[in-house]
């Protein structure tokens, strides 16, 4: 089963807590505190393995959590971190955040990765809050929660050239007889549903792999017929192969498909002006295929066509050799892996200082919203008196209390800050 899209979860490992301990040697008087760090939970990293052709093992495993770190320990040893969660995902694969739409990374090569979800940090255990004033402090961080996402990938098949045409115009017997690859092949439209890939032997000591594509029909770009699951894979090819039913069977009128197919590529995309092309006349064995093959090039006399017969095997090795060529002149990667860079397009980040929180009422309640506030809370043990004291501290020296003021509050009114909810106190 080929499956080129995917909706699964991530989260990065929790980092371990860190400890309250203290120094008990017999010898050591007032031994000060001695409670270790926690260690730092796992990051989820997707690997590129060029084994892999789909992304169907995602079907059956959609949650991916690593490991968290171990806790602190006596005498200022630290917890061990986690080790990374290795995911392997096939080359050509494509990762988005679902919730944001941010594009994560664009996986190609073997070996490549990407964390997709970072491990939190450690906690700190007691000694790392000793000061002059306060040298035995009784308190310790919590592990900072892993990050977590909800992620999209979307597989787009990587081959040097591709197959394109109408359905049932030989796209499919032309893979079989040019490679070891064995599509389905069929005599009604659609036999292809998904991207057959064939290693193509030239014969002179070069090779390529050549990809049979679904078939594409008018409309394709609003996503109609396979649409967008047709486009998303002829993006990555680096030279286009047309096929066309010179035998207009069917009714099929060669020049018309090719004009309509050559529109549906610039509506998706205008790179497809400059991608490089050859046109294989197939299907030469049928009657009326000549006159059509000659109408074909005075139409577009400037095209390279090449007439063969994927049945009979007639010219298909002229093709291949032509094929090769195109190739060793095509740029060395598909137009789409790289994004064009333009002033239009550039990012510019500007420093521009604001509140690292918001205020907002929900019924009797103050919610205070922000990502710092409310991880602190998440490594905040509230059952440690000098941790509240620190909590309290860490609201008034940000200005927290001050904008709660401002907003109305008072004594005894509730303030939430994520899952804690506490009272307003002058």
């Amino acid at each position: 089963m080929f499956v080129d899209q995917a909706k699964i979860y991530v989260k990065g490992g929790d980092g371990g807590n860190g400890i309250v301990s203290y120094r008990r040697e017999k010898y050591v008087p007032l031994g000060g505190p001695a409670g270790g760090d926690g260690g730092r939970g796992g990051d989820v990293v997707f690997i590129v393995d060029k084994g892999l052709r789909t992304l169907i093992d995602f079907r059956y495993q959609r949650h991916f959590k690593a490991e968290r770190g171990q806790h602190g320990k006596t005498k200022n040893q630290h917890g061990k971190g986690a080790p990374d969660m290795i995911v392997k995902v096939p080359p050509g694969t494509i990762v988005k955040d679902e919730d944001t739409g941010a594009f994560l990374g664009d996986l190609v090569r073997d070996g490549q990765s990407l964390v997709v979800a970072h491990g939190g940090r450690g906690g700190r255990g007691n000694t790392r809050f000793a000061t002059e004033a306060n040298k035995a402090p009784d308190m310790a961080e919590k592990g900072e929660p892993g990050e977590e996402r909800n992620l999209i990938l979307e597989l787009k098949v990587l081959a040097d050239i591709g197959l394109v045409g109408y359905p049932s115009v030989g796209k499919s017997t032309l893979l079989s007889v040019v490679s070891a690859a064995r599509p389905k092949i069929g005599a009604y439209h659609f036999t292809t549903l998904t991207p057959e890939l064939g290693v193509v032997d030239v014969g002179d000591g070069r090779s390529f792999v050549l990809a049979d594509l679904p078939g594409l029909i008018e409309g394709a770009h609003e996503g109609h017929g396979l649409g967008y699951e047709f486009l998303r894979h002829v993006e990555r090819t680096r030279v286009i192969v047309h096929v066309l039913d010179m035998g207009a069977t069917e009714g099929r009128n060669p020049i018309e498909d090719y004009q309509v197919i050559r529109e549906e590529l610039l509506a998706y995309d205008k790179r497809f002006e400059v991608q490089p092309e050859l046109i294989a006349a197939n299907k030469m064995d049928l009657p009326d295929s000549e006159m059509n093959l000659q109408s074909f090039k005075e139409a577009y006399p400037d095209k390279a066509v090449y007439a063969i017969s994927g049945v009979t095997g007639s010219g298909v090795q002229e093709l291949v050799y032509a094929m090769a060529n195109a190739l060793d002149s095509a740029p060395e990667t598909a137009l789409w892996t790289e994004e064009e860079v333009t002033p239009e397009t550039q990012k510019v980040f500007r420093f521009e200082p604001k509140e690292s929180f918001e205020i907002r009422r929900d019924g009797n309640v103050y919610v205070v919203e922000g990502k710092d506030l409310e991880k602190l809370v998440k490594m905040t043990n509230f059952a440690q008196f000098d941790a509240v004291k620190r909590f309290q501290r860490i609201l008034r020296t940000s200005g927290v209390d001050d904008a709660l003021r401002k907003r109305g509050a008072a004594e005894g009114d509730v303030i939430r800050i994520g899952d804690m909810e506490f009272e307003f106190v002058e």
